[in-house]
């Protein structure tokens, strides 16, 4: 027997950051965000040989434990799978469990499309489904989040766990005491193949820290710096006028509203640009694009643009002089999907 898993990466598309303690239980925050055709992917064999082995990546990295009630996380390259486990066990199972477990995902991590939440919500689903846990969406996003948040210390926001679960468009709401409000949107199909046409998904062969930059907004927050807070408000309002634009259709209005959240991201903490950033981001407007984002915390990663009209080849071919690449994709409506073979 195989028990199998996939969720859906995702492009935040406007309200980055306001997801994140302390601004949403203080303002309450808004982002709106879609999953894409990229997927983090779980697989479960379970075992009778008292052991616990997982795979990462495509057979790079495997780690063996024997079998017991909490394992330690003392491996970065499976703290996520280990710390998911503990949580199984200490709620559900109240046993050790036997198994191999096979994890990999169509992006690098740390490349800003919610890779590591979005590991933790396939693994969980594939425990979900294995165990036959009583846990529905709101459940298993929340719970993603606790593991990753509050049991593992890993800072960030709330955003990536429950655009996998839940999959498609969604505007989200963050609210005080980790309250959380999915708004599914239905959009016009015409609008959804405008927006996949002219979007342009760019790797900028870097990574990034997200923990460190999402520290220093936090730490802006707390320290009442007023230029981040009134940026991050900007983003929160920036989510819905998003909002708006993709119910109405109005497109054009879309590389717009982009660029004023890209003026208004970068005053939320120092690191979240720099000069070969700027530099992709000025060449791909100077091509023809109307407004870009970058995707995730910051920092590096993954950027993307609009590109009205014909312009997403000649932007694509301006951006090659930074040593990136384009990367292709569909909106997808599915979110956390299981499956047992």
């Amino acid at each position: 027997m195989m028990i199998k898993s996939k969720a859906p990466l995702r492009l935040g598309l406007a309200g980055g950051g306001t997801d994140v303690s302390p601004y949403s239980d203080l303002f309450g925050g808004a982002i709106l965000n879609a999953t894409i055709s990229s997927y983090a992917y779980a697989t479960i064999e379970p075992t009778d040989n008292g052991k616990i082995e997982f795979v990462s990546g495509h057979a790079e990295n495997v780690r063996v434990y024997d079998a017991t009630n909490e394992l330690p996380i003392d491996d970065r390259a499976f703290e996520l799978q280990c710390g998911v486990y503990n949580r199984i066990i200490r709620q559900f199972a109240k046993k050790p469990l036997s198994f191999r477990m096979t994890t990999w995902i169509d992006a690098p991590q740390g490349s800003g499309l919610g890779t590591s939440s979005t590991l933790v919500v396939a693994i969980l689903g594939a425990f979900v489904e294995w165990l036959k846990l009583p846990l529905g969406k709101y459940d298993i996003a929340h719970m993603a989040f606790e593991i990753e948040r509050i049991e593992m210390k890993m800072a960030g926001g709330k955003q990536d766990q429950y655009a996998a679960t839940f999959g498609g468009v969604n505007f989200l709401e963050f609210l005080a005491n980790d309250k959380v409000i999915v708004n599914p949107l239905v959009i016009k199909p015409d609008v959804m193949n405008e927006l996949e046409m002219n979007l342009l998904l760019y790797f900028t062969e870097t990574k990034r820290d997200s923990a460190q930059i999402i520290s220093a907004q936090v730490e802006n927050v707390k320290k009442n710096d007023l230029s981040a807070i009134e940026a991050t408000h900007q983003l929160k309002q920036q989510a819905i006028l998003m909002k708006e634009c993709l119910l109405r259709g109005e497109t054009n209005r879309f590389g717009e509203i982009l660029n004023m959240g890209w003026e208004h991201k970068k005053k939320m903490a120092a690191t979240i640009s720099n000069t070969l950033l700027d530099s992709i981001y000025e060449g791909a407007l100077a091509a023809g694009a109307s407004g870009g984002k970058i995707s995730g915390a910051g920092g590096g990663g993954f950027m993307f643009f609009y590109c009205p009209g014909t312009t997403r080849l000649k932007v694509s071919k301006a951006l090659e002089q930074f040593g990136g690449h384009s990367k292709s994709f569909t909106f997808t409506n599915q979110g956390l999907t299981t499956w047992t073979i």
